[in-house]
């Protein structure tokens, strides 16, 4: 399995609950896809939203975030990690 990191622009004014809801929406099928949503964080500021998983692949996660409505717009393989 890979780490990704995902970013979703345009989501500006984002609430926690709304990130909460976002989130389990990605968890309750990830399975499907055989990706694992770890953890995600938002800027309301900025619109930004960011989602790191662990995925066989980053069009597992795009498919995943595609069928539960708010697609990546850039998704990043994150080879290294200390």
């Amino acid at each position: 399995m890979a780490t990704f990191m995902d970013v979703h622009h345009g989501m500006v004014g984002i609430t926690a609950d709304q990130l909460m809801e976002a989130h389990r929406a990605d968890l309750a099928i990830e399975g499907e896809e055989g990706v694992h949503f770890e953890q995600a964080w938002a800027d309301p500021a900025s619109g930004n939203v960011y989602c790191l998983s662990e995925a066989p692949s980053a069009d597992a996660v795009r498919r995943i975030h595609d069928r539960t409505g708010h697609p990546a717009d850039e998704i990043h393989p994150v080879p290294l990690r200390v």
